[in-house]
């Protein structure tokens, strides 16, 4: 990782409110920037109001003691003073610092709720109800915890966030082992979502395109290729708002369109007739070996579903931060919301999909058995609405997703040249960036079928890196229940994702890799 310079910043703040001092940055918006040099062993022992104590201010008069109070808040907002690498005010991620709860629970929702729900009756038709359900809902309660780690950790160290995933693991496991432990899942988890985004939104844009022609399409209508080109393409364009909180919008958007094609998915197919074939027995495998390797690759699904733990401490990154208000309530008040939808949206989808279709169900999920079993039943228009969501859904969870490859290729430069980007270097990255993750898509068409093998690899972010992370870096007492309970979770997470990992890796190689999102008639 590149290594960013460890310049002061030397402005004070005007008054005892100013707590994060202002700076225009290079998209024009005025951003907080401070200090960001690392803590003293002195500043940790020792507070800027730690000789103005109660036995202290008690035998002076109330007029004393009122202006000392006064002080002492002041000295508490200046000792609370974020120390950033000015280097931040240039990225993407950190050089606005004006979110608030609501876009905190904007960005979680977009993140959180994807494509990958719409596989997770897949995973039901292996494990049946009982399993189906169980393990649905401790990933949940598990995810949600771990999530509330990442958020009380991004300022654990008095004057100092931790901006980035990769950052907190650099600071709990040290910074070579943090880096690689969590570089190659937190890449993947932006990279390769990025390129599974293009290839399942244009393969969604291609049946809305055959949804609403119907029977008068065109004799040369585009190839599946060509639509991938036609959504790289909107993705570049939007691609150009300059940072993370400038697609809040965008989020939610995503975040509206994600709830809705959620919930229409599921309600249109329980209220068609089912199958006549339907069963909810797992489905048999011809050896209890083969059982148990389904069985764990429907675990990978369920682990897939649950995503953007990588992204948490970036969104947070984005809110202001002062003694009496820190980043961390915000941040969490926002995340409730949005976890609280996300289970309206997962639970349901699940175990209606299931309901539905049982061990029918298609590969590709909840859209690919709308299209094989009710393209001819449902009205072509709301079939239509459905898919054209799904794609502006696909376009914003893009965005954010592409957020951190974004600053890291800008960081790579600011680095160097100790400047910021101009707008036309940084909009080349992102051309790039698009444009590469497109042709690994066209190489790589089975990307998105790897949901059980991809859900063990970067299951760690998300259920055992928090766990440790806690232990390390908040050090609670030595075999108290809180130390053996985060010691546990981690190590269990771990042991999920190899098993996972296994059970993803066996059902590639018997049963092929799938290159279609959907399976028309």
């Amino acid at each position: 990782m590149e290594e960013r310079p460890e310049t002061e910043l030397i402005s004070i703040p005007a008054t005892p409110h100013e707590t994060t001092p202002e700076i225009l940055t290079p998209s024009g918006q005025r951003s907080p920037r401070g200090l960001n040099s690392g803590t003293s062993k002195e500043a940790k022992s020792w507070t800027p109001t730690s000789f103005i104590s109660p036995r202290f201010l008690s035998p002076i008069g109330t007029p004393m003691k009122r202006v000392l109070g006064n002080m002492k808040s002041y000295l508490e907002d200046v000792g609370h003073l974020t120390k950033l690498n000015p280097q931040d005010a240039w990225l993407p991620i950190t050089e606005s610092r004006n979110g608030n709860a609501h876009y905190a629970a904007f960005h979680n929702l977009n993140a959180g709720v994807g494509f990958q729900a719409l596989v997770l009756p897949v995973a039901f038709s292996f494990l049946g109800w009982g399993w189906g359900i169980i393990a649905l809902t401790i990933a949940y309660v598990w995810q949600l915890y771990t999530l509330w780690i990442l958020v009380q950790l991004h300022e654990a160290v008095p004057g100092k966030r931790y901006n980035r995933y990769v950052e907190l693991a650099e600071a709990a496991f040290g910074e070579r082992l943090g880096a690689w432990l969590a570089l190659f899942p937190t890449v993947y988890l932006s990279a390769g979502t990025a390129t599974a985004l293009i290839l399942f939104g244009g393969e969604t844009m291609k049946l809305f395109f055959e949804i609403v022609c119907g029977p008068h399409c065109s004799s040369n209508p585009l190839t599946t290729v060509e639509w991938y080109l036609v959504f790289t393409s909107l993705c570049v364009v939007l691609s150009q708002l300059p940072n993370l909180n400038s697609i809040a919008g965008l989020s939610l958007v995503g975040a509206v369109t994600a709830i809705t094609y959620t919930t229409m998915s599921w309600v249109l197919s329980v209220s068609q007739p089912r199958p006549p074939t339907i069963s909810y027995a797992p489905i048999s495998s011809p050896s209890a070996t083969a059982s148990l390797f389904s069985s764990l690759n429907a675990l990978g699904i369920i682990a897939y579903a649950f995503r953007g733990h990588n992204l948490v401490l970036e969104i947070q990154s984005t809110m202001p931060s002062t003694f009496k208000h820190p980043a961390h309530l915000k941040m969490w008040r926002g995340a409730k919301v949005a976890y609280a939808f996300i289970a309206l949206c997962i639970f349901p989808i699940a175990i209606g999909g299931f309901w539905a279709y049982g061990n029918l169900m298609p590969s590709g999920g909840m859209l690919g058995a709308l299209f094989a079993f009710h393209v001819h039943d449902i009205p072509r228009g709301l079939l239509a609405v459905t898919f054209l969501l799904v794609v502006f859904s696909c376009l914003s969870s893009f965005q954010i997703y592409s957020m951190p490859a974004f600053d890291s290729f800008e960081a790579g430069y600011t680095s160097r040249t100790n400047r910021p980007c101009s707008i036309w270097v940084r909009s080349g990255f992102r051309i790039f960036f698009a444009f590469v993750s497109f042709f690994i898509g066209v190489a790589l068409p089975f990307l998105s079928s790897l949901a059980g093998l991809l859900g063990g690899l970067t299951l760690p972010v998300t259920f055992a890196y928090p766990c440790f992370m806690w232990v390390l870096i908040k050090k609670p007492t030595k075999y108290s229940f809180n130390w053996y309970f985060n010691w546990i979770l981690g190590w269990l997470g771990v042991a999920f994702s190899l098993a996972f990992s296994i059970g993803g890796i066996w059902s590639m190689v018997t049963n092929g890799l799938k290159l279609k999102f959907f399976k028309p008639n």
